[in-house]
């Protein structure tokens, strides 16, 4: 049976702080299916729940560093399409796929897609400097809303096939093996956090205080062929990586293991 929907009365006598309670009941109320389309503002909220305006901006404060409220000047605030997508290290993943699981629509705005050389990225992919390659630059969009930037560059030998493909909602991967024949099957990740410049803020409309992880990725295919050289800016406040660990794997003082 779906909880009733509508506000609850906060108790200032509860043990707990007014702006926590409104946090927990603005979550029930969307798991209850409300505010699917519009969130609320925070003149309405103030009238609704009966408290100050300083206990509604804490409340929304928090879900906001939670990425479950996204507000920017001059928008409508909205929820987010949930908590932030989780990678979990030592895995192949799609963010196209990682978007569509928890039940946000995928969508890419492809802003370059064209056959060029670039040096360093052919050597990276250890290939001759000269070497032809196609590069694929898009913004991928969790429900309608900037999630990142993708950069990918694969030999052209290889990916040429997929210079005439429409990438609006759909996965590179599969488009590879459809048209290419080819599957990244393994390869290595590097992970760090970057303070965005202000393009990167813009082109993906967030805060100032918004960091962003910076994933640098070689992908290979089952022979061990590098098929892809990807650099990905991704919003920090909408994606999280986990990993398992035990005791038993671990041990004082081993080496780190870097590509």
């Amino acid at each position: 049976m779906k909880p009733p929907s509508g506000p609850r009365p906060l108790a200032r006598s509860a043990g707990s702080p007014l702006w926590a309670q409104l946090r927990a009941d603005l979550l029930r109320r969307l798991d209850a299916g409300e505010f699917l389309d519009v969130f609320p503002g925070e003149h309405d909220l103030v009238a609704e729940y009966g408290v100050s305006r300083h206990t509604v901006r804490e409340a929304l404060r928090q879900l906001r560093a939670e990425g479950l409220v996204t507000a920017q000047r001059g928008r409508v605030s909205r929820f987010g399409a949930g908590r932030p997508l989780e990678q979990r290290m030592g895995e192949a993943y799609s963010l196209f796929r990682s978007v569509e699981e928890v039940g946000a629509v995928q969508r890419s705005i492809t802003r370059v897609l064209d056959r060029r050389a670039d040096g360093v990225i052919a050597a990276r992919l250890g290939l001759e400097e000269s070497t032809p390659l196609v590069y694929l630059e898009r913004l991928r969009l969790a429900d309608g809303e900037p999630l990142a930037v993708d950069r990918v560059w694969l030999p052209a030998d290889l990916a040429a096939p997929l210079l005439t493909v429409d990438f609006t909602h759909t996965s590179l991967y599969d488009e590879l093996e459809r048209h290419c024949g080819a599957r990244v099957s393994g390869g290595w990740e590097r992970i760090r956090a970057v303070v965005p410049g202000r393009g990167e803020r813009v082109l993906l409309d967030c805060p100032p205080t918004t960091a962003l992880f910076a994933i640098d990725r070689l992908g290979h295919d089952a022979d061990g062929r590098p098929v892809e050289w990807r650099q990905t800016l991704v919003r920090a406040d909408r994606f999280a990586v986990a990993a398992a660990f035990s005791a038993d794997a671990y041990r004082l003082g081993a080496p780190v293991r870097t590509p």
